[in-house]
């Protein structure tokens, strides 16, 4: 269980303190959760502290009632917490069947690395060895670290807007890997992203405005007003990203 406790940040913005989040609470329990908003609301920041990529300035966080909230993004991938970027990392000299195995704990078999890079949709036999760098896409590169995120096998798994560079068909295939991923793990997937379509498979709808939570439901519960029912037909997206 992931339990975030009067969690406030600020950051300074020329000479002065930027309030970025206000005072979050929300417990997740082993749930497919999607934090969605308006650019700008801090839904990144918030999957970042989560990953202890950044410190709150404020509050507490705790994992199955371990308060994690001064420990470092090493010790907290240790304890089963995952985070995927939205621009993901590349490593030069190193194969994505490297990475796979730094990922499992553990040294993977070819057969298990090409199963997981055939989940992200990618021809096993033209990655297996290819190294991480700038000769990848940022597409490629998205789907090569969801499936590190596969093998990790994490108790919490945070994607920051893992749709972002990825085309319609292997979108399709995101969905499909999100849903196998709860499934097999029983921990809790947290997605930062702005669309229906993830939106819709997710146990839990977090919508943020301005740094604060403005509500927390059920996809059923959430999901209508979103999409502003009787309203000029657009996207979640157009409507989220103002």
């Amino acid at each position: 269980m992931l339990e975030l406790k009067n969690i406030s940040f600020q950051a300074e913005d020329g000479g002065k303190e930027i309030e970025i989040l206000r005072n979050i609470n929300l417990t997740v329990e082993n749930r497919f959760v999607a934090v969605t908003g308006p650019n700008g609301s801090g839904k990144s920041t918030l999957a970042k502290i989560v990953a202890g990529i950044l410190t709150p300035t404020e509050g507490q966080i705790f994992l199955d009632g371990v308060d994690i909230t001064q420990k470092s993004i090493t010790e907290r991938a240790q304890m089963g917490i995952s985070f995927a970027f939205q621009q993901p990392v590349r490593f030069k000299g190193i194969t994505v069947k490297d990475m796979l195995s730094i990922a499992a704990g553990r040294e993977t078999a070819v057969s298990e690395v090409c199963a997981m890079l055939s989940e992200v949709g990618l021809c096993a036999r033209d990655y297996v060895n290819r190294e991480i760098n700038a000769s990848l896409s940022g597409g490629e590169l998205k789907r090569i670290e969801i499936a590190m995120i596969m093998a990790r096998k994490a108790r919490v798994s945070i994607f920051d807007e893992p749709e972002a560079g990825i085309d319609l068909w292997s979108f399709q295939n995101l969905i499909r890997v999100f849903e196998k991923m709860h499934a097999e793990t029983k921990g809790t997937i947290l997605i930062i992203s702005h669309q229906e379509r993830i939106l819709n498979i997710a146990d839990q709808i977090v919508l943020l405005s301005d740094g604060r939570i403005e509500k927390v439901g059920s996809r059923e519960e959430i999901m209508p007003a979103l999409l502003g029912a009787g309203q000029p037909c657009r996207t979640l997206s157009d409507k989220l990203i103002q």
